[in-house]
């Protein structure tokens, strides 16, 4: 992974301006982060968008903490089933991930954070207009997710 300029606020801006151009909350903390990670931004597009809206708006886990999720995998990466002290530190992360988000927003589950009363969705996803981003916290969200990452990175960055 290459060392490249943190810079947590312009990341929280991107995440943020991802999802208010048409990117679902999982794709655009990933796509904040891809150079990071060292993911084409096509590829991280596409393996993160089934985990928009709770998982395919299941209204399960928050897209943005699926996105935390799945660059912690990049930063903590266990890559071979025989590894259980590289599992073990990545699931550490993905819990210190969490674990901030729900402090900051108090759950990690979609539905919860959206006030649904609902488990799921019907799969086509809502029109992104005006009133759309007006009524929803999901860019805040994302954006919180963005700084969460981009905080460890920056600390991480300080410890070596």
């Amino acid at each position: 992974m290459e060392n490249k300029n943190i810079n947590i606020e312009q990341r929280v801006e991107r995440a943020k301006g991802l999802f208010n151009s048409g990117y679902n909350c999982c794709q655009s903390v990933v796509l904040a982060y891809a150079d990071i990670i060292g993911l084409e931004p096509t590829l991280a597009a596409t393996i993160s968008a089934p985990f928009g809206g709770g998982m395919g708006r299941l209204r399960e886990v928050c897209g943005a903490v699926s996105g935390m999720t799945m660059v912690a995998g990049f930063l903590s990466p266990c890559p071979t089933a025989d590894n259980p002290v590289a599992k073990k530190e990545n699931y550490a992360l993905v819990q210190r991930f969490a674990e901030a988000f729900r402090e900051q927003n108090g759950a990690i589950v979609c539905r919860t954070l959206l006030g649904l009363d609902h488990a799921k969705d019907e799969p086509t996803p809502s029109p992104r207009t005006a009133e759309y981003y007006k009524k929803r916290p999901c860019a805040e969200l994302v954006g919180d997710a963005a700084r969460i990452v981009g905080e460890y990175l920056e600390a991480a960055g300080k410890r070596q």
